[in-house]
């Protein structure tokens, strides 16, 4: 299949770059692997007609079922399944931004910008984390607890994003999480919600909310100062 791709983009005038991504080009791709293209075009005019041509190319050939887009920057990630559950990510920026958006990242053929994106700061997965910390708090005490539920783990994602950042590992999408030390993620299993009750909802906000005021302060002395108290009071609220 990658190969087929591949050699279908060295043929596509429109492409004048191509990188291999994902686990594959970091030499760990295993069986569940996706396949992982990067795809440069020539003229930035020429995107969304060689989206439509890629995509009628993954449907007739490939007999992909469905996919969906992701959009970042100038780049349009479009994700395909296929009717065996493959899953195949075909990437397209204008020529003149493509490059490594991170780590995975191997060039094929033409040139590639090295501008790399910076990760995202601690200051703003701190506030991201806080921010649901809120709703989470809010929720549980309208009793809305399946929307209490969604708020209590995004403070546990941002949690283990900021441990990630701290520990040199990547943030996104948690794949840095199953490389954290145990000592970091032993004590967040207690912030999964079991019973979708009020009581058991305010029981993991505690203990995520504990982990946020633990990796401030190993951020920032300060920060957590400024913090801690109104996070603290979070917690009390949601149990009252």
């Amino acid at each position: 299949m990658r190969e087929e791709l591949l050699a279908a983009a060295r043929a596509d005038r429109r492409i004048v770059a191509g990188a291999l991504t994902g686990s594959a080009s970091v030499g760990l791709e295993d069986r569940w692997s996706d396949v992982d293209l990067a795809f440069g075009v020539g003229d930035a005019s020429e995107l969304h007609a060689a989206l439509a041509a890629w995509t009628t190319l993954m449907y007739e050939r490939h007999r992909a079922l469905h996919h969906v887009d992701m959009p970042v920057g100038p780049t349009v990630y479009r994700v395909f399944l296929l009717e065996n559950g493959l899953q195949v990510d075909l990437a397209f920026t204008p020529a003149s931004e493509f490059g490594a958006r991170g780590p995975a990242f191997r060039l094929l053929f033409g040139t590639a910008t090295d501008r790399l994106p910076l990760p995202p700061s601690a200051e703003h997965l701190i506030g991201m984390a806080w921010l649901h910390g809120l709703h989470a708090r809010t929720s549980i005490v309208r009793g809305k607890l399946w929307q209490a539920e969604y708020m209590v783990s995004a403070v546990r994602d941002h949690v283990l994003a900021l441990a990630s950042l701290r520990h040199g590992l990547p943030t996104a999408y948690g794949r840095g999480t199953d490389r954290l030390p145990v000592a970091v993620t032993a004590p967040l299993e207690d912030g999964l919600v079991r019973p979708l009750e009020a009581e058991e909802l305010a029981r993991a906000l505690a203990v995520v909310m504990r982990a946020l005021i633990g990796e401030i302060g190993a951020t920032s002395a300060d920060l957590l100062a400024r913090l801690e108290k109104v996070l603290t009071e979070v917690v009390e609220t949601a149990r009252a």
